[in-house]
C-alpha cells in the first residue's frame, strides 16, 4: 500500500452553471477496498458493470441533499437512490468502523444496511456521530469545500434538488496536484476560503485582499460581457465572506469587511438581473438592504434591482413597492420609471384576465 494517499476529484455543475471543482483525499490506508471501490468509479477504467452501464460517476448527479446534514450521489444507474454498484460486484461488505463522523465534509458509504455498499456515498455536512459503526468513512473533501455548500444550499423538493447537480467530469489527481490552479478565468484562488493557502484567518488584511481580487476579476468579466463568468466570481467573492467569522476586527477592518460585502451583494444582484435570474436578483439585493454599509444611492440600486427581480418573477405588487422605494431616494431616475410604468401596466393586465376569466365562470 502507498503511504501517499490518493486524490480524486467532481468537476460539478448546479443547474447547468459552470464547473467548480471539489478534491477528494481517500483513506486507503485505513479502508483500502472502499477506497480503491471510489478511485476507480473516479476514473472509469473498470469498463462496464452488471447492470450494463459504465462503473462510471461521470454523468450521474446527487439526487438527495439535506441541509446540516449531507449531499448523497453515486447512483449511475437509475439516479434516484434505488441502483448503482460497486467495481466488486453489487454489493460488498463493511471495511471497518475505525473512522467516525465527526466533522463536516467526510466521504462515507451509503448503504441499505449491514454489508450493502455499491456505489452511492454521501458527504457530510456537519458532525454526524448517529452515523459511526453504520457507514464506513473513507475519504475526506480537501479542496472545493464551498461547491459542497453550493450542492447543500441549492433549492430541493423533497430532498432532491430542483436544478440537477451533475458531476460533469471526474477522475484521479496526483499526490502533488496543486489545489488551487487557475480555471482559465485568471482566477488563482481556492473554491473555499479553508482551502486558500494565501489567507490566514487571524489576519484581515489578507482575506480583504483576497475578496477584493476576486471581485475586481468578477468586475472585469461584466465589463468585457462575460456575464456568466463574472456572476460566479462575485458568488465566489460572497462565499469568502459568508465563510469568515473574525473575532475582535478593528473598526477600520469592520468597515471595510462590511463595504465588501454591501458591493458583493449588490453587484450579484446587477449581474443575476440581466441574465434574467429573478430569485437570485431578489435574494441578493435584499442581501446588500440588510447590509450594514449600504447608504442611500446603495439602497436606490438595491430597491431598483430587487424591484426588477419582483417584476421578472410577475410579483407586480412587490415590485412596484420596491421601485417607488427606489424613484424616491433617486427622483426623476428614468429606467426606474420606465419599470415602475412597465410594473403597472403588467398588474393592470394580469387583472384584466383574472377578470375576464372570473366573469367567463359565472356568464
Amino acid at each position: 500500500m502507498s503511504e501517499v494517499r490518493p486524490r480524486v476529484f467532481f468537476d460539478v455543475s448546479i443547474g447547468g452553471e459552470p464547473t467548480r471543482r471539489i478534491v477528494f483525499e481517500l483513506f486507503a490506508d485505513v479502508v483500502p477496498k472502499t477506497a480503491e471501490n471510489f478511485r476507480a468509479l473516479c476514473t472509469g477504467e473498470k469498463g462496464v458493470g452488471q447492470s450494463g452501464k459504465p462503473l462510471h460517476y461521470k454523468g450521474s448527479i446527487f439526487h438527495r441533499v439535506i441541509e446540516s446534514f449531507m449531499c448523497q450521489g453515486g447512483d449511475f444507474t437509475l439516479g434516484d437512490g434505488r441502483g448503482g454498484e460497486s467495481i466488486y460486484g453489487e454489493k460488498f461488505e463493511d471495511e471497518n468502523f475505525q473512522l467516525k463522523h465527526d466533522k463536516p465534509f467526510l466521504l462515507s458509504m451509503a448503504n441499505a444496511g449491514p454489508n450493502t455498499n455499491g456505489s452511492q456515498f454521501f458527504i457530510t455536512t456537519v458532525s454526524t456521530p448517529h452515523l459511526d459503526g453504520k457507514h464506513v468513512v473513507f475519504g475526506q473533501v480537501i479542496a472545493g469545500k464551498s461547491v459542497v455548500r453550493a450542492i447543500e444550499k441549492t433549492e430541493k423538493a423533497n430532498d432532491k434538488p430542483v436544478k440537477d447537480v451533475v458531476i460533469v467530469d471526474c477522475g484521479a489527481l496526483a499526490a502533488d496536484a496543486p489545489l488551487s490552479v487557475d480555471d482559465g478565468t485568471g482566477d488563482l484562488y481556492a473554491d473555499s476560503i479553508d482551502d486558500e493557502p494565501t489567507i490566514d484567518l487571524t489576519k484581515p488584511e489578507t482575506v480583504i485582499n483576497a475578496v477584493s481580487a476576486i471581485k475586481d476579476l468578477a468586475t472585469s468579466f461584466f465589463k468585457k460581457g462575460d456575464l456568466e463568468v463574472s456572476y460566479q466570481k462575485y458568488r465566489k467573492a460572497r462565499s469568502y465572506l459568508e465563510d469568515y467569522f473574525p473575532e475582535d476586527l478593528s473598526e477600520e477592518d469592520t468597515a471595510k469587511v462590511n463595504q465588501l460585502k454591501t458591493a458583493v451583494f449588490l453587484n450579484i444582484a446587477l449581474v443575476a438581473m440581466k441574465l434574467g435570474k429573478a430569485k437570485e436578483t431578489v435574494d441578493a439585493a435584499t442581501e446588500a438592504l440588510e447590509s450594514e454599509a449600504i447608504d442611500d444611492k446603495g439602497r436606490a440600486k438595491a430597491l431598483f434591482r430587487r424591484g426588477v427581480g419582483h417584476l421578472k418573477a410577475h410579483n407586480e405588487d412587490e415590485a412596484i413597492v420596491d421601485l417607488e422605494a427606489a424613484l424616491k431616494l433617486s427622483p426623476g431616475d428614468p429606467a426606474i420609471k420606465k419599470n415602475i410604468e412597465a410594473a403597472q401596466k403588467s398588474l393592470k393586465e394580469s387583472k384584466a384576465k383574472e377578470k375576464a376569466a372570473y366573469a367567463k365562470f359565472f356568464a
